[in-house]
């Protein structure tokens, strides 16, 4: 098999300390540019940069040299060739550990560089500014992934700096004498990364572009999926002890759990992270104040606020613990609105391990870091659900659209019974949402626009409804029930029949339709069917 060039090892002298004497500079992310600058010049460095980032050097009051003067041609394109010229990178891959590279870079006269900054062109935040395909194009960055993996690859000579964030040390290292061979291959595995997550959003843009010309694919997944991941926390161990675990944040993705900022509390855990997720995802199925309580993933209780509620997301809250007090002992809390004092006075008072929320009042602060085990948690601010949903298997993973999708009451067919009064359908209409939440099989029993009974993940719905009513207790007579999925006999309706329920909603589309609906004429209950299922695994 082919591969690079080959060079005889005992060529290579040591080289660990680099001098910075020259430094390339052309970054999209102004951020403590002129900073970086000033302390760059006040070290005898020479600094060559372009475009925008020469005019800030400059008009600081700093010397700096043009692209133009090192390459001998000006910048043309509209910008789009700058520094793709031999007399910038062989400045930049000049491996000077070999003498004959030395030599050859003097023979050409060109000036090696020891430090490049670079970072690249905002394409993902154009993209998500709602830029037309020209103008995401325009931020296709050519030039500085092409400098930026020249730097990195030679980082036995040069270090490369993609982030701002590392400027503070950088300073320190050339005021120092130099970087060290460590930071350089730190730093080349960091700009390496950079170039891929780039790369990554591009692919995945022009993937996701379709020219007015082309055939429409009628897969909404496209043939290529990329991503990137950052390490931002290392678990105190995984779903068990004897498991490690790690936090990784998505680079470019739509923001969630894993960029919530912790306001108070231990470390979250990985189950903390699997539960608020559940959590979130099931409050933020409702439009309305609404609160779920999860425990090992399944909901122990669901409820929106009842209507003129005086505190809604308190009032949820409250409905929503009632449903299984038992359960709720020691779980984790999702809010889909601020955190009020009067949800605080009640969350005090009841073992719980996380509580997230979009805010919380100043006050629902003070009071709740007072109990050192609850940790609490704000989602981001751009926070929206996701909208595709990916789960890894052996040799792969799956992806599909998130089940986000739920028929309104206007949509379902009435099969059993007479058709439900207004506020018996807003129950029916709550139970649908919420049954989404609860692991398959599901049956979920509601009263009043909250959760009464839960019955999750058994094998078979009969078991699933025996687990309904029995969490229900004396709030089953008169409640609304929804399964997830069809009733593949009438065995597991009659039990909520049994059990008092008034009104049913399924999807429908059994064999055994007409049985389970007979069953339903029979006790004198109203049942819908919805044509969807919300199957949950």
């Amino acid at each position: 098999m082919s591969s690079g060039h080959s060079i005889d090892p005992s060529l290579y002298r040591e080289r660990d300390r680099v001098p910075v004497r020259r430094a390339l500079v052309a970054v999209s992310d102004k951020r403590g540019l002129v900073e970086l600058a000033s302390a760059l010049v006040d070290a005898g460095v020479e600094i060559v940069s372009t475009g925008g980032t020469s005019a800030a050097i400059a008009e600081a009051g700093l010397p700096v040299t043009q692209v133009a003067s090192v390459t001998g041609y000006p910048e043309h394109l509209d910008g789009r060739v700058r520094t793709l010229h031999p007399a910038v990178h062989s400045g930049l891959l000049a491996d000077l550990r070999l003498e004959h590279h030395e030599r050859q870079l003097a023979e050409l006269a060109i000036k090696p560089y020891e430090l490049v900054v670079v970072n690249l062109y905002p394409f993902a935040e154009t993209v998500a500014a709602g830029a037309t395909p020209d103008q995401a194009v325009e931020q296709i960055d050519i030039g500085g992934p092409a400098m930026v993996r020249a730097s990195a690859k030679n980082h036995a000579n040069v270090a490369v700096v993609v982030s701002p964030d590392r400027y503070d040390e950088l300073v320190e290292a050339v005021r120092g004498g130099g970087t060290t061979l460590a930071q350089r291959r730190e730093l080349a595995r960091e700009a390496f990364r950079h170039t891929a997550t780039y790369d990554i959003a591009v692919a995945s843009y022009l993937g996701s572009v379709v020219a007015p010309d082309q055939a429409v694919d009628v897969s909404p997944f496209p043939a290529w999926v990329g991503g990137s991941w950052t390490k931002t926390a290392d678990l105190r161990y995984g779903e068990n002890s004897h498991q490690q675990a790690a936090l990784y944040s998505s680079q470019g993705g739509r923001p969630g759990i894993a960029q919530a900022v912790q306001l108070h509390g231990k470390e979250m855990s990985y189950n903390n992270y699997v539960d608020a997720d559940a959590a979130v995802r099931a409050a933020f199925d409702f439009d309305e104040p609404a609160v779920a309580i999860i425990k090992h993933a399944n909901p122990c209780g669901i409820a929106v606020a009842a209507p003129g509620a005086a505190d809604p997301i308190a009032d949820a809250h409250r409905r929503a613990h009632e449903c299984d007090p038992v359960s709720a002992f020691g779980g984790v809390i999702a809010a889909n609105r601020t955190v009020t004092l009067g949800m605080a006075e009640t969350v005090s008072g009841i073992f719980t391990e996380v509580l997230v929320a979009p805010a919380f009042e100043a006050e629902a602060v003070e009071l709740l870091t007072q109990k050192k085990n609850i940790r609490l948690l704000t989602l981001p601010e751009d926070f929206s659900p996701t909208a595709v949903e990916l789960r890894q298997v052996s040799g792969g993973m799956l992806l599909q659209q998130a089940d986000r999708r739920f028929a309104s009451s206007a949509e379902w067919t009435l099969a059993a019974g007479d058709p439900a009064d207004e506020e018996t359908l807003a129950d029916l209409d709550f139970a649908w949402r919420a049954c989404r939440a609860v692991k398959s099989n599901a049956i979920l029993l509601a009263s009043g626009g909250a959760s009464v009974g839960v019955g999750m993940g058994q094998v078979n719905r009969v078991d699933s409804c025996k687990l309904a009513v029995e969490r229900a207790g004396d709030r089953a007579s008169g409640s609304v029930a929804a399964s997830d999925a069809f009733f593949p006999f009438a065995d597991g309706l009659q039990i909520l029949i049994d059990g008092g329920v008034r009104a049913v909603v399924q999807p429908g589309g059994s064999v055994r339709d007409e049985e389970v609906v007979a069953a339903a004429n029979a006790a004198g209950i109203t049942m819908y069917f919805t044509g969807e299922r919300h199957f949950f695994h």
